[in-house]
């Protein structure tokens, strides 16, 4: 029974947070938020300093209220949620289509999940390297760079990179680097898959 209370007490606790934090930042009183919510000034109060459990009707007209998804109530609620925390030098080599052409990959870390998939991993070309501009996959990309110059190429356009530069594509189109100025050339690589479908 602790547990539970203990669960409920956190709900509670996190509705409350999000509920005060979002009516602030409207720059609304208690009252005018109890208002546009359509429940009493007092029960307001009680929400926000987490003194009753809300039920799902309620929950449902505080998110209309406030303006926000109802999901946004709960946000902080999953005290769990993943991290990848890699050191610098302390990347996984990793093997692409491009090692064979000498493109050095260094996965910097994967998020995988029901709602999220994204890899991001550090990029360097070196005189050893070779053009190879035919890389296509689900997604989007991103790519920052780092180091050097390139021409990167997507689909029938290209675009001359150096350091700051940032390129944004759908990976379904051909791309990948099609002239290689400047070496050594560094760029961050972001590709984010979206969600996976349904099974």
């Amino acid at each position: 029974m602790g547990g539970t209370q203990t669960e409920a007490q956190s709900l509670e606790q996190v509705i409350a947070r999000q509920v005060r934090a979002y009516r602030q930042a409207a720059g609304l009183s208690v009252a005018e938020m109890a208002h546009v919510v359509g429940i009493s000034k007092a029960m307001f109060s009680k929400i926000e300093n987490a003194q009753t459990s809300c039920s799902l009707t309620t929950i449902g007209r505080l998110a209309a209220g406030l303006g926000v998804p109802v999901s946004a109530l709960f946000r902080g609620l999953d005290a769990d949620l993943e991290a990848v925390f890699t050191p610098a030098g302390h990347g996984a080599r990793i093997v692409g289509r491009g090692t064979r052409v000498h493109h050095e990959y260094t996965l910097l870390g994967a998020l995988r999940g029901a709602h999220k998939r994204m890899e991001a991993s550090l990029v360097t070309l070196t005189e050893a390297s070779e053009v190879f501009p035919l890389f296509q996959h689900a997604g989007t990309e991103f790519l920052y760079m780092l180091e050097g110059v390139i021409v990167y190429g997507h689909g029938k356009n290209s675009f001359t990179m150096r350091p700051g530069d940032a390129l944004q594509f759908d990976g379904e189109a051909p791309h990948g680097p099609a002239e290689l100025v400047e070496l050594p050339i560094k760029f961050l690589s972001i590709v984010a898959y979206g969600e996976l479908p349904e099974h």
